[in-house]
């Protein structure tokens, strides 16, 4: 038998990827299973960035490109964080690559050595913890309380730095919580950060354009432009642009990074889908207009499920941003549901509302957020409508 690298021992699969396979797997068997599981837009991909696709396929660009992006669009991406986040960077701070995932981990893995420390705020998406292990790093999760609106204070942050500290991680706004850091609470962070030269900030923006509220989006190496020469910005055209499947990411940080980032995808992935790259290009420099109808539809989609949910009986405050809620199931923890399965963890209670409700979520514990659960809103209203009563019966059925 093969000897299995002992690095493994601490990586745990997807979650979400988990929970979206048992909801496959009961539909595959005739259940009509409602998936809140998934994390990406149920809208189809801009008319005009397929077309470029299928234009480009037809025109002959299906051959490998330079490793980290053609120079078209690493032209369009300098453009987008100049105009959009106030962030200059040059042709040799930039790498696109296989999904803003693929970016970050390669980020990870050309930076830490054993025993270096990642702090990341809980809640958290599920893979951070997961990619920092596999570098060898020390994952340094960070509670934020739900009365902070799940948002890192500069005096929790302060608190976990330690001279081991190489990275802070910053998703804003945050799945799964929704949360968004607005330029008060990035100024403080910066206030923090520049008293410790030797910690950079791996800034997840890929929800970027998925804000509901009053507070905008705003780079932390905007509102701090000292901070630039140690910020990576990660973003892509996953959730923005109905484009999960393209797999296209791309990031913006320090020449030296991104220099040993280029390194190690040259000799992984290559380069990223040259049909993809040119989709990304259709979607950086096309039309911007879904933008704000899909952040109305959200939002609407939000607005809809959220009371019923807290009818229900779970915790839930508005998520700011993304197209997530984070949902308090510790009322439920100790009941008995009609089957008689004993809900002891959240882990329980997504599958009692799985297997008896028929609506897939995610284990909050998976976010490091204990007590939770985690749904996705991006879901056409009837659907989503039905499964908000479909745990609101689910949940009415729990017994002491």
């Amino acid at each position: 038998m093969n000897k299995i690298s002992s690095r493994m021992a601490a990586v745990l699969p997807s979650a979400s990827s988990a929970a979206s396979a048992r909801a496959r797997e009961l539909k595959a068997a005739g259940r009509d299973i409602i998936n809140l599981s998934v994390g990406e837009p149920d809208f189809d991909t801009p008319a005009h960035i397929v077309r470029a696709a299928s234009e480009a396929m037809a025109s002959g660009k299906t051959r490998y490109t330079n490793v980290d992006g053609t120079p078209e669009l690493k032209a369009a991406v300098i453009r987008k964080f100049k105009d959009e986040n106030g962030l200059d960077f040059a042709a040799n701070q930039i790498v696109v690559g296989t999904g803003a995932k693929q970016v970050i981990f390669n980020v990870l893995l050309a930076t830490l050595d054993a025993g270096d420390e990642v702090i990341i705020p809980a809640p958290h998406w599920v893979s951070y913890p997961d990619m920092v292990r596999i570098a060898e790093g020390t994952p340094v999760v960070v509670e934020c309380r739900a009365e902070d609106g799940f948002k890192l204070s500069a005096a929790t942050l302060k608190a976990a730095i330690t001279e081991k500290t190489r990275w802070l991680v910053l998703n804003s706004p945050c799945n799964p919580t929704g949360a968004v850091y607005g330029e008060a609470d990035l100024r403080a962070l910066a206030d923090v950060l520049l008293d410790h030269p030797h910690v950079g900030v791996l800034s997840d923006d890929i929800y970027e354009h998925i804000v509901f509220g009053e507070t905008s989006f705003r780079s932390i190496a905007a509102v701090e432009p000292r901070l630039l020469e140690r910020t990576v910005a990660v973003n892509g055209v996953s959730k923005a642009y109905c484009m999960t499947g393209w797999r296209l990411g791309y990031g913006g940080g320090p020449a030296e990074v991104m220099r040993e980032v280029r390194k190690l995808q040259s000799q992984s992935t290559s380069c990223a889908s040259s049909i993809s790259q040119a989709g990304a290009l259709a979607a950086l420099e096309g039309p911007q207009d879904h933008l704000e109808s899909h952040r109305a539809v959200y939002r609407r989609r939000r607005d809809l499920v959220l009371p019923k949910l807290v009818e229900a009986g779970l915790a839930c405050e508005a998520p700011e941003g993304a197209f997530y809620i984070l949902a308090g199931c510790q009322k439920f923890l100790g009941m008995t549901s009609p089957a008689g399965t004993k809900i002891e963890t959240d882990a329980d209670f997504t599958r009692v509302i799985l297997e008896e409700g028929e609506v897939a979520m995610v284990p909050g514990t998976a976010f490091g957020a204990p007590g939770y659960v985690r749904l996705s809103f991006a879901v056409d209203d009837d659907r989503l409508t039905e499964a908000a009563n479909r745990i609101a019966r689910t949940c009415a059925a729990l017994h002491a």
